[in-house]
């Protein structure tokens, strides 16, 4: 997960709609079903899921009342520390 990314797809969504981001990440759902899809364009497709979902999260998290700033670091934490 990229934040940076994260943080203009959130931008992208107090801009516009979650709706789209919700449908992009179905779309590349149903992509990775693909026959004939590599091994490296999965791996692209799953990052880019990856970060879409973080998105998502950091939005509920804002629109709950976190600031911008505190959601996208307290998911960040979150993610990091699963990872450890």
């Amino acid at each position: 997960m990229r934040l940076p990314l994260i943080k203009h797809i959130v931008e992208f969504i107090e801009l516009n709609d979650e709706d789209y981001v919700v449908e992009t990440i179905e779309t590349l759902e149903n992509l990775i079903e693909a026959p004939g899809i590599k091994d490296e364009e999965l791996d692209v497709i799953g990052e880019l899921l990856s970060n879409y979902s973080g998105a998502l999260e950091v939005h509920k998290e804002i629109q709950a009342g976190s600031t911008k700033r505190d959601a996208l670091n307290g998911f960040m934490k979150r993610v990091t520390g699963s990872v450890n």
